[in-house]
């Protein structure tokens, strides 16, 4: 079984090269040997998830066998594996459900190039997850900078450049208070792998003067990822990003990029500071205002939108403020309410941004809410998983949502603060208010026949297989983090007990 232990470090060196392969495969076998290729990735990363719970802890791969400082290192435990192993079912998924309209967006000579597009930003999502070197961190978080730009930019339509301009200049500022702050970080510490930091840092935490400059640090570390994550007030990239580029891209963007940003923030917070120190910083209490403040005005947007697209774009700025809050929250409770959130988000997102483009095809290709009127009774299918996505946005029992939205409120009964407490539960019911509001109005004129019936030439008639089990799998797993939350919570939990 110490084979498993080689599964991270072949997961990204096999995504590597397959971003390199597909540039010289035609484009349907650039999409098969991706779905295979994924397939084992997935298996790889269920056998680390069942190596890690067995033994009950995480385990170090040091690459090359050279120790710090020459080496690099990969860290797997249970949280690590847990979320590569949803993250490669989603992204396998998305780009099964995509195909279609990957033909109609995509220039047939580039498509090989964009499945290499995707199998690069593979090998990053992995190395994030997994790497517990900061600067690695740094050079993979690049290169998903750098292919997420390329995902958008690929569709080439005049909107769709400006987007992925802007969302690379975005990006790019991000990137370098990002990489300023691992410069101050090596510069305190001597170290670049966490663990060896996080020891000097509760050292030099000791001294005044030195936490002044922790504080810092760890300020624009967090304005770096929360400019890339979305994280209020910088989340207004999104609705041009995610409305205008292809469903595949869409649904990886919205659902995996922003929130290996976010994971990487997360382990940084725990592996490098640590949380006895991070608790003493006011960078919680600042995430938590943030949040909250991204969850209001991400769902007052949406509630303004017309167009659908731009509607789920403003509802994912305002999940990740559910992510956020929750980190700011702090605690293992905190903890496990946000990384739950960050499955049930990347599940129910990348369920509506696949199953949006049906409703429009069905509607003249307009994904605008009067033209929508009616959609789901012309593509009954498409209806039907939006309506699941709808519902556990807003916080329906038994959908994913709900289960998210209650670990909130028991991470802050549990914080001990009375302020805490009274903006969490107030901003849960006006967050939910909120989400019911736009996405029951959506669900009523999608399923509301006009008085004539002009896109009825648009009715589906046959049902595709390759867009029907990715999505009844998205729908599945939004269901069973809704129905055996529990099992989740508790895999969760024993993660974050090894996780630090």
């Amino acid at each position: 079984m110490d084979i498993i232990r080689n599964f991270p470090l072949f997961s990204i060196v096999l995504s590597l090269f397959s971003g390199v392969l597909c540039m010289l495969l035609k484009k349907k076998t650039a999409l098969i040997y991706t779905c295979i290729y994924e397939g084992i990735l997935i298996c790889m990363a269920a056998a680390v998830l069942w190596y890690t719970w067995h033994t009950g802890g995480s385990f170090t791969y040091t690459m090359g066998e050279f120790p710090a400082p020459w080496g690099n290192e990969i860290r797997a435990g249970i949280l690590e594996a847990l979320l590569a192993l949803c993250f490669l079912i989603i992204l396998l998924c998305s780009v099964l459900a995509g195909w279609l309209f990957l033909g109609m967006d995509v220039n047939p000579n580039k498509i090989n190039l964009y499945f290499s597009l995707i199998n690069l930003l593979t090998a990053a999502m992995m190395a994030m997850l997994w790497t517990n070197d900061i600067f690695s961190g740094y050079v993979f978080l690049e290169i998903m900078t750098l292919t997420s730009c390329g995902l958008i930019i690929i569709r080439e339509g005049g909107r769709t450049t400006l987007a992925a301009v802007r969302y690379m200049l975005l990006n790019l500022v991000g990137s370098g208070l990002f990489l300023l702050s691992v410069i101050l970080l090596y510069d305190i510490t001597g170290h670049l792998l966490m663990m060896n930091m996080q020891a000097a840092i509760s050292e030099l935490a000791q001294d005044p003067s030195a936490f002044t400059v922790l504080i810092i640090t760890a300020g624009i570390m967090t304005i770096g990822l929360g400019i890339k994550s979305g994280l209020f007030p910088f989340y207004f990239w999104m609705p041009d990003t995610y409305g205008w580029a292809t469903p595949t891209s869409a649904s990886i963007l919205s659902s995996l990029v922003s929130k290996c940003y976010i994971f990487l923030l997360l382990k940084i917070y725990v592996r490098v500071f640590g949380l006895e120190v991070f608790s003493r910083m006011p960078v919680g209490n600042l995430l938590f205002v943030l949040g909250i403040c991204g969850m209001f005005f991400g769902s007052v947007e949406a509630l303004r939108a017309t167009n659908i697209n731009r509607m789920v774009a403003y509802s994912s700025a305002a999940q990740i403020g559910y992510i956020y809050m929750g980190i700011g929250i702090g605690g293992t409770a905190g903890l496990t309410a946000a990384v739950f959130h960050i499955l049930m988000h990347a599940f129910t997102k990348s369920l509506l941004f696949l199953t949006i483009p049906f409703l429009a095809l069905a509607s003249g290709s307009s994904l605008r809410f009067r033209d929508l009127q009616g959609s789901a009774l012309r593509d009954r299918r498409a209806g039907i998983f939006f309506t699941v996505g709808a519902f556990s946005m807003i916080g329906i029992p038994v959908f994913a949502g709900f289960s998210s939205k209650l670990l909130f409120a028991e991470a802050a009964v549990e914080s001990g603060s009375y302020k805490k407490l009274i903006l969490t539960m107030l901003i849960l019911a006006v967050s939910s208010l909120l989400n019911a509001l736009y996405f029951i109005r959506t669900q009523i004129r999608i399923y509301s026949a006009g008085e004539s019936d002009p896109f009825g030439r648009h009715r589906q008639k046959a049902a595709d297989p390759m867009v029907i089990l990715p999505s009844l799998v998205l729908a599945f797993g939004n269901l069973f983090l809704g129905l055996f939350s529990r099992v989740a919570v508790a895999l969760i939990l024993q993660g974050l007990s090894h996780f630090g």
